[in-house]
């Protein structure tokens, strides 16, 4: 048995790492494009955290296609039926290029209503317009970085993603900087050139990443509608959940913003500095997803347990060591991002709070993509609900609106929902309910 979880943990951090790392280089363009316009001032990085939320809450709508995309696609893989795998990833493929196009006009055409309702200042409005909409116009490009990368994780191939969004990344810290501060004989386009950046660096990541895929893409002559209804069952439920999630952080956002300028500018240089500890979570939890996928596939249900079990202690730690260093160190850790001083006494604050939620957030993320990889996406969507809209925003709005607290108890109701969410997966995963859901027929 102790030579067969040293295998286990030895398949999940090989899956894991990878899955870490392109995550983290996900997340790395937004979190250098607040980094280089920390120079700029506060409203410009309230300015690129507004237009990153819209483009985040965007792509989260397409997010069920990508997790049902992995989840699918290691099932049949696990099962060795890998023609019907390259099938499912051409169909979800074509489906989530259509809607991202959708998304992109839907986007630019609403950006400004939105950020009004939000109650963002006109100045940090009036630069984030222009910023917004070149970010909307490349969310085809941000989309399918993600589904390709879901289509090669599925199969286990958690590598070649990571290599492309190396790639990328080094493209877009290129083009970045002089674009931004107009260095090397090009332009100073200011936030423009940051959205100019990202969309050169991902078109390239695209190209890539699609040669890549070609060997598992496999036509079909007809459609396919038992891989659709499957790319449904599991993948509705997690745009479900996200919209609920990113509904509840518009609310969240609102009132964060009631509170100025300053106090974003914190809690988005906080949630870019926060992602250093819930990336490798999310890789963890994506490498439980398609290796419990991959086990169930197969019939392998005590392994498939292992899995989790191994990469939620995996997640722990590394959370909790991230905890300790946003505890401990919060004032370093922004200073890297910005020297005003108003920002970095918010945000050590801001930071404290999130050292808290660190193990609750690690075993939440790492059983939520454990479950996604069984296909019990219905429960998680539900978690989510009671954590989000039964839990923090009652909170955040009982802070703010009438008992008129600091931004530290809106913060802090972070702390409350994650640790409900968590209760209530460790119950759902416990129950062993999962073990009754059919994916693939």
């Amino acid at each position: 048995m102790g030579n067969g979880v040293t295998q286990i943990r030895r398949a999940v951090m090989t899956l894991a790492l990878p899955v870490t790392l392109t995550t983290l280089l996900q997340r790395a363009e937004g979190i250098v494009a607040v980094f280089l316009v920390g120079g700029l001032g506060a409203t410009s990085i309230a300015a690129v955290g507004l237009g990153q939320l819209l483009a985040f809450v965007a792509t989260t709508l397409v997010s069920g296609i990508s997790v049902g995309t992995n989840v699918v696609v290691a099932q049949l893989w696990g099962a060795r039926r890998r023609l019907d795998a390259g099938e499912a990833a051409r169909h979800f493929l074509w489906l989530s290029l259509g809607i991202a196009m959708l998304l992109a006009a839907l986007g630019i055409a609403g950006n400004r209503f939105v950020m009004e309702q939000l109650g963002a200042e006109s100045a940090v409005i009036e630069l984030a317009l222009p910023y917004s909409t070149l970010i909307f116009l490349i969310i085809p490009c941000t989309i399918l970085i993600q589904v390709l990368s879901s289509i090669l994780q599925g199969t286990g191939d958690t590598k070649t993603p990571m290599y492309g969004l190396i790639a990328v990344n080094l493209l877009h810290i290129a083009l970045a900087y002089p674009l931004i501060y107009g260095r090397w004989g090009l332009p100073a386009l200011g936030l423009k050139g940051a959205a100019l950046a990202v969309g050169l660096a991902e078109a390239a990541g695209v190209v890539y990443l699609v040669l890549q895929c070609r060997p598992i893409l496999k036509e079909s002559s007809r459609l396919r509608m038992d891989l659709i209804r499957s790319i449904w069952d599991v993948g509705a439920p997690v745009s479900g959940e996200r919209i609920v999630q990113q509904a509840g952080i518009f609310i969240y956002t609102k009132l964060v913003l009631l509170y100025g300028t300053v106090a974003y500018a914190a809690h988005q240089v906080g949630l870019s500095i926060e992602s250093f500890s819930f990336l490798p979570g999310y890789g963890l939890a994506i490498a439980a997803a398609t290796m419990v996928g991959q086990s169930i596939g197969a019939g392998k249900y005590t392994r498939a347990k292992l899995e989790n079990w191994e990469a939620n202690r995996l997640a722990i730690v590394i959370m909790t060591g991230m905890g300790l260093l946003f505890f401990f160190v919060p004032s370093t850790l922004f200073r890297a991002f910005t020297t005003d001083e108003a920002v970095i006494e918010l945000g050590t604050m801001f930071l404290k709070i999130v050292a808290l939620l660190q193990i609750p957030l690690a075993l939440t993320m790492v059983l939520a993509g454990s479950l996604r990889g069984a296909g019990d996406t219905r429960f998680i969507m539900g978690a989510t609900m009671i954590g989000m809209w039964g839990v923090r925003v009652p909170l955040a709005l009982v802070a703010a609106l009438w008992m008129r607290q600091s931004v530290f108890y809106i913060w802090a109701a972070m702390i409350a929902d994650w640790t409900v969410r968590m209760g209530l997966l460790l119950w759902r995963y416990q129950s062993e309910r999962w073990r009754q859901i059919q994916v693939i027929r």
